[in-house]
């Protein structure tokens, strides 16, 4: 096991700047989602997905649903190689 990303195929990456910094700049609809989110998002990363979201939807509560969606996507792509073929998200 590598970190906190499992066996996952997550890229890694250096850390440039402040973390905690780039948190406490998030919008307050990132920053509720990203504390209960299932992967180890960058909060840059989070606030551009909502962004790009938001910008198509027009609509806080769809940019979050797809939020959500993104990280169903990423969980779906590594779920058999991690927890096997009967996980639920395995099927995907």
């Amino acid at each position: 096991m590598r970190g906190n990303r499992g066996a996952t195929r997550l890229p890694r990456k250096r850390r440039t700047g402040d973390p905690m910094r780039d948190y406490d700049r998030l919008s307050p609809e990132v920053r509720a989602w990203l504390a209960s989110a299932l992967l180890p998002w960058r909060p840059k990363s989070a606030q551009r997905a909502f962004e790009r979201a938001l910008s198509r939807t027009k609509d806080k509560a769809q940019a979050i649903d797809e939020l959500d969606r993104m990280q169903e996507t990423l969980i779906a792509r590594d779920a058999r190689k991690v927890w096997g073929e009967n996980h639920p998200s395995a099927t995907r």
